[in-house]
């Protein structure tokens, strides 16, 4: 795949030891070596803030941030880095909203946002309104990844409808999340539902399957298309 089409990747996990991503700073030098390598020119990694498990806030995220800039330099990585969040959309993230705690953007009022890929969230609809009445766009990552709404097409286009925006997971594409991943993916794609698309890689593992990711006709029509707005970040 020519990942110059894309240019920035605007979902991964790299920043480290703060989530379930890169543990160590070697890591993250070398992960992100791999993706100049790939073609990429900017990443804006996005760490889990998951009450019950990543505890992460804009301070703990702009520290490890500036910690991995610092040793890119030193070791001559020249690779433009940014930071926002992946957060989890739960009583945690209401409460930030009611106190107005300014949120970590892509860029603008553009928030990486996420559900259990196990579990459907009965409020989703509820804290997605409530973002948006705060003043953010939800960019929701990897749709498709939510299997339990296989099929459910009328709600992904009801959420779209809504102001929604969508982040395509490459490697969904390929089957490695599984085969209802992959249909889903298929659809939104035939559909035109994607605006962004992302590695969310968390580890060398994911990194080996972009070295060999065989891009469907669909995927590369989009690429080429000029839709996808991952340059404009």
């Amino acid at each position: 795949m020519d990942y110059t089409l894309v240019g920035t990747d605007m979902h991964s996990h790299l920043l480290p030891g703060i989530d379930d991503g890169s543990p160590n700073l070697e890591t993250s030098i070398a992960l992100i070596r791999q993706f100049k390598e790939l073609g990429y020119t900017k990443l804006i990694t996005t760490p889990h803030i998951l009450w019950d498990l990543y505890k992460n806030t804009p301070d703990t995220i702009r520290y490890q941030l500036d910690a991995l800039r610092k040793a890119l330099a030193e070791y001559r990585v020249d690779m433009e880095m940014a930071a926002a969040a992946e957060y989890f959309l739960d009583d945690h993230v209401m409460d930030l909203l009611r106190k107005k705690e300014r949120l970590l953007t892509l860029k603008d009022d553009l928030v990486l946002t996420e559900f259990s890929t196990m579990h459907q969230s009965m409020s989703m609809k509820n804290i997605l309104f409530e973002m948006q009445m705060a003043g953010y766009r939800p960019v929701l990552a990897h749709p498709e990844r939510y299997a339990y709404w296989y099929k459910k097409w009328d709600l992904f286009h009801e959420i779209k409808e809504n102001g929604v925006l969508f982040q395509l997971n490459l490697l969904s594409v390929t089957g490695g999340y599984g085969t209802r991943v992959q249909e889903i993916a298929q659809y939104l794609l035939e559909e035109d539902f994607y605006s962004f698309v992302g590695t969310d890689l968390h580890h060398e593992g994911h990194m080996a399957r972009l070295q060999t990711l065989e891009v469907p006709e669909k995927l590369q029509e989009l690429l080429t298309s000029g839709r996808i707005l991952n340059s404009d970040l």
